[in-house]
Protein backbone atom coordinates (compact mmCIF):
# COMPACT_ATOMS: atom_id res chain seq x y z
CA UNK A 1 0.00 0.00 0.00
CA UNK A 2 1.26 3.46 -0.93
CA UNK A 3 0.31 6.31 1.43
CA UNK A 4 0.84 10.05 1.01
CA UNK A 5 0.86 12.04 4.27
CA UNK A 6 0.96 15.84 4.18
CA UNK A 7 2.26 17.92 7.07
CA UNK A 8 4.53 14.97 7.87
CA UNK A 9 7.49 16.83 9.35
CA UNK A 10 6.13 16.94 12.92
CA UNK A 11 3.15 16.37 15.19
CA UNK A 12 0.27 14.28 13.93
CA UNK A 13 1.76 13.81 10.47
CA UNK A 14 5.05 12.43 11.73
CA UNK A 15 3.28 10.15 14.20
CA UNK A 16 0.92 8.92 11.46
CA UNK A 17 4.00 7.97 9.45
CA UNK A 18 5.43 6.09 12.41
CA UNK A 19 2.21 4.20 13.07
CA UNK A 20 1.71 3.27 9.40
CA UNK A 21 5.31 2.19 8.88
CA UNK A 22 5.48 -1.52 7.98
CA UNK A 23 7.24 -3.78 5.45
CA UNK A 24 4.24 -3.68 3.09
CA UNK A 25 3.82 0.11 3.08
CA UNK A 26 5.35 2.71 0.78
CA UNK A 27 5.31 6.08 2.54
CA UNK A 28 5.40 9.44 0.78
CA UNK A 29 6.05 12.18 3.32
CA UNK A 30 5.27 15.76 2.29
CA UNK A 31 6.05 18.90 4.27
CA UNK A 32 7.92 22.19 4.10
CA UNK A 33 10.82 21.37 6.45
CA UNK A 34 13.21 19.15 4.53
CA UNK A 35 15.57 18.36 7.41
CA UNK A 36 12.70 17.09 9.56
CA UNK A 37 11.52 14.90 6.69
CA UNK A 38 14.98 13.44 6.16
CA UNK A 39 15.31 12.67 9.87
CA UNK A 40 11.95 10.89 9.81
CA UNK A 41 12.95 9.00 6.68
CA UNK A 42 16.13 7.78 8.38
CA UNK A 43 14.06 6.66 11.35
CA UNK A 44 11.52 4.72 9.29
CA UNK A 45 13.21 3.47 6.12
CA UNK A 46 14.20 0.11 7.62
CA UNK A 47 10.62 -0.47 8.75
CA UNK A 48 8.96 0.28 5.41
CA UNK A 49 8.98 -1.02 1.87
CA UNK A 50 10.10 2.48 0.89
CA UNK A 51 10.06 6.06 2.19
CA UNK A 52 9.98 9.03 -0.18
CA UNK A 53 10.11 12.67 0.92
CA UNK A 54 8.73 15.77 -0.77
CA UNK A 55 9.99 19.07 0.62
CA UNK A 56 7.50 21.64 -0.62
CA UNK A 57 5.50 24.52 0.79
CA UNK A 58 1.89 23.50 0.13
CA UNK A 59 0.98 27.10 -0.68
CA UNK A 60 3.23 26.91 -3.75
CA UNK A 61 0.42 25.28 -5.68
CA UNK A 62 2.27 24.95 -9.00
CA UNK A 63 5.27 23.18 -7.46
CA UNK A 64 2.99 21.11 -5.24
CA UNK A 65 1.02 19.84 -8.24
CA UNK A 66 4.21 19.08 -10.17
CA UNK A 67 5.40 16.87 -7.33
CA UNK A 68 2.03 15.13 -6.98
CA UNK A 69 1.97 14.40 -10.72
CA UNK A 70 5.49 12.97 -10.55
CA UNK A 71 4.50 10.79 -7.59
CA UNK A 72 1.78 8.96 -9.52
CA UNK A 73 -0.93 6.83 -7.96
CA UNK A 74 -1.28 6.31 -4.20
CA UNK A 75 -3.75 4.07 -2.40
CA UNK A 76 -4.45 6.62 0.33
CA UNK A 77 -3.79 10.29 0.96
CA UNK A 78 -3.96 11.70 4.48
CA UNK A 79 -4.48 15.46 4.17
CA UNK A 80 -3.05 16.51 7.49
CA UNK A 81 -1.15 19.75 6.75
CA UNK A 82 -2.63 22.63 8.70
CA UNK A 83 -1.78 25.78 10.60
CA UNK A 84 -3.47 28.06 13.11
CA UNK A 85 -2.99 31.63 14.24
CA UNK A 86 -3.13 30.68 17.90
CA UNK A 87 -5.87 31.82 20.25
CA UNK A 88 -5.57 35.59 20.20
CA UNK A 89 -8.25 38.23 20.08
CA UNK A 90 -6.39 40.28 17.48
CA UNK A 91 -7.87 40.99 14.07
CA UNK A 92 -5.79 38.93 11.63
CA UNK A 93 -4.28 40.61 8.62
CA UNK A 94 -5.61 39.68 5.21
CA UNK A 95 -2.24 38.04 4.49
CA UNK A 96 -2.57 35.83 7.58
CA UNK A 97 -6.16 34.97 6.70
CA UNK A 98 -5.27 34.07 3.10
CA UNK A 99 -2.23 32.02 4.08
CA UNK A 100 -4.23 30.00 6.58
CA UNK A 101 -6.94 29.20 4.02
CA UNK A 102 -4.28 28.39 1.41
CA UNK A 103 -2.76 25.79 3.75
CA UNK A 104 -5.89 24.43 5.43
CA UNK A 105 -8.24 24.34 2.44
CA UNK A 106 -6.88 25.19 -1.00
CA UNK A 107 -3.73 23.05 -0.80
CA UNK A 108 -5.94 20.02 -0.30
CA UNK A 109 -7.79 20.76 -3.52
CA UNK A 110 -4.50 21.34 -5.35
CA UNK A 111 -3.52 17.78 -4.42
CA UNK A 112 -6.89 16.23 -5.15
CA UNK A 113 -7.19 17.95 -8.51
CA UNK A 114 -4.38 15.58 -9.54
CA UNK A 115 -5.34 12.48 -7.55
CA UNK A 116 -9.11 12.35 -7.99
CA UNK A 117 -9.02 11.48 -11.71
CA UNK A 118 -6.60 8.63 -10.90
CA UNK A 119 -8.84 7.37 -8.10
CA UNK A 120 -11.89 7.55 -10.35
CA UNK A 121 -10.12 5.73 -13.17
CA UNK A 122 -9.02 2.90 -10.89
CA UNK A 123 -12.31 2.95 -8.95
CA UNK A 124 -10.38 2.89 -5.69
CA UNK A 125 -8.49 5.18 -3.34
CA UNK A 126 -8.96 6.59 0.11
CA UNK A 127 -8.93 10.28 1.07
CA UNK A 128 -8.58 11.26 4.73
CA UNK A 129 -9.24 14.86 5.73
CA UNK A 130 -7.86 15.91 9.11
CA UNK A 131 -10.31 18.58 10.25
CA UNK A 132 -10.99 19.63 13.87
CA UNK A 133 -13.69 19.82 16.52
CA UNK A 134 -13.08 23.57 16.24
CA UNK A 135 -14.99 23.39 12.95
CA UNK A 136 -18.19 22.72 14.89
CA UNK A 137 -18.06 25.71 17.24
CA UNK A 138 -16.29 28.96 16.54
CA UNK A 139 -14.68 30.72 19.48
CA UNK A 140 -13.84 34.43 19.05
CA UNK A 141 -10.14 33.66 19.40
CA UNK A 142 -10.11 30.93 16.74
CA UNK A 143 -12.53 32.32 14.17
CA UNK A 144 -10.19 32.03 11.17
CA UNK A 145 -9.00 28.51 12.01
CA UNK A 146 -12.55 27.35 12.78
CA UNK A 147 -13.92 28.78 9.56
CA UNK A 148 -11.18 27.11 7.51
CA UNK A 149 -11.91 23.72 9.05
CA UNK A 150 -15.65 24.21 8.60
CA UNK A 151 -14.99 24.94 4.93
CA UNK A 152 -12.88 21.78 4.78
CA UNK A 153 -15.78 19.74 6.20
CA UNK A 154 -18.11 21.06 3.51
CA UNK A 155 -15.56 20.35 0.79
CA UNK A 156 -14.97 16.81 2.07
CA UNK A 157 -18.72 16.15 2.19
CA UNK A 158 -19.11 17.21 -1.44
CA UNK A 159 -16.17 15.04 -2.53
CA UNK A 160 -17.68 12.09 -0.68
CA UNK A 161 -21.05 12.38 -2.41
CA UNK A 162 -19.44 12.89 -5.82
CA UNK A 163 -16.90 10.09 -5.77
CA UNK A 164 -18.40 7.39 -3.55
CA UNK A 165 -20.19 5.83 -6.56
CA UNK A 166 -16.75 5.56 -8.20
CA UNK A 167 -15.21 3.49 -5.42
CA UNK A 168 -13.45 6.35 -3.63
CA UNK A 169 -13.61 6.33 0.16
CA UNK A 170 -13.67 9.72 1.92
CA UNK A 171 -13.07 9.99 5.67
CA UNK A 172 -13.30 13.18 7.73
CA UNK A 173 -11.55 13.17 11.11
CA UNK A 174 -12.38 15.83 13.72
CA UNK A 175 -9.89 15.64 16.60
CA UNK A 176 -10.01 17.72 19.71
CA UNK A 177 -6.77 18.87 21.32
CA UNK A 178 -3.81 16.58 20.63
CA UNK A 179 -0.32 17.46 21.82
CA UNK A 180 1.65 18.89 18.90
CA UNK A 181 3.55 21.99 17.82
CA UNK A 182 0.20 23.63 17.12
CA UNK A 183 -1.24 23.00 20.57
CA UNK A 184 2.06 23.83 22.28
CA UNK A 185 1.37 27.48 21.36
CA UNK A 186 -1.84 27.55 23.41
CA UNK A 187 -1.57 29.31 26.76
CA UNK A 188 -4.70 27.90 28.36
CA UNK A 189 -5.88 24.62 29.81
CA UNK A 190 -7.01 22.49 26.86
CA UNK A 191 -9.93 20.22 27.79
CA UNK A 192 -9.55 16.49 27.18
CA UNK A 193 -6.12 16.90 25.55
CA UNK A 194 -4.59 13.65 24.30
CA UNK A 195 -0.97 12.66 23.95
CA UNK A 196 0.21 12.45 20.36
CA UNK A 197 0.51 8.66 20.17
CA UNK A 198 -2.94 8.07 21.63
CA UNK A 199 -4.61 10.67 19.44
CA UNK A 200 -3.01 9.33 16.27
CA UNK A 201 -3.83 5.73 17.25
CA UNK A 202 -7.51 6.75 17.40
CA UNK A 203 -7.24 8.40 13.99
CA UNK A 204 -5.59 5.32 12.48
CA UNK A 205 -8.21 3.04 14.01
CA UNK A 206 -11.04 5.15 12.56
CA UNK A 207 -9.40 5.04 9.13
CA UNK A 208 -8.97 1.27 9.28
CA UNK A 209 -12.60 0.86 10.33
CA UNK A 210 -13.65 2.95 7.33
CA UNK A 211 -15.62 5.51 9.32
CA UNK A 212 -16.79 8.34 7.07
CA UNK A 213 -16.94 10.77 10.01
CA UNK A 214 -15.10 10.47 13.29
CA UNK A 215 -15.08 13.16 15.99
CA UNK A 216 -13.21 12.65 19.28
CA UNK A 217 -12.79 12.66 22.24
CA UNK A 218 -16.45 11.70 22.56
CA UNK A 219 -17.11 13.77 25.70
CA UNK A 220 -15.71 16.89 24.03
CA UNK A 221 -17.72 16.25 20.87
CA UNK A 222 -20.94 15.75 22.84
CA UNK A 223 -20.27 18.93 24.81
CA UNK A 224 -19.94 20.91 21.59
CA UNK A 225 -23.05 19.31 20.14
CA UNK A 226 -24.95 20.28 23.29
CA UNK A 227 -23.73 23.88 23.09
CA UNK A 228 -24.91 24.09 19.50
CA UNK A 229 -28.40 23.00 20.56
CA UNK A 230 -28.72 25.86 23.04
CA UNK A 231 -30.39 29.15 22.08
CA UNK A 232 -27.90 31.65 20.70
CA UNK A 233 -28.25 34.08 23.62
CA UNK A 234 -27.29 31.32 26.08
CA UNK A 235 -24.30 30.31 23.96
CA UNK A 236 -23.22 33.93 23.91
CA UNK A 237 -23.36 34.18 27.69
CA UNK A 238 -21.28 31.02 28.04
CA UNK A 239 -18.67 32.35 25.59
CA UNK A 240 -18.43 35.70 27.41
CA UNK A 241 -17.68 33.89 30.68
CA UNK A 242 -14.69 32.09 29.14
Amino acid sequence: MKILITGASSGLGAELARQYASPTVELVLLARREQNLLSLKNELQNRCKSVETMAVDVTDFSLLQEKIKAMGYVDMVILNAGISLGHKGDIPTIEQFKNLFDVNVLANHAILEILLPLFREKRSGKIVFISSLASLFSMPTSKVYSSSKRALNAYAEGIRYKYKPHGVKVITILPGFIKSEMTDKNEFNMPFILQTQEGVARIKNAIEQGKEFYAFPLRFYLLIRTLNLLPSFIREKIIKRN
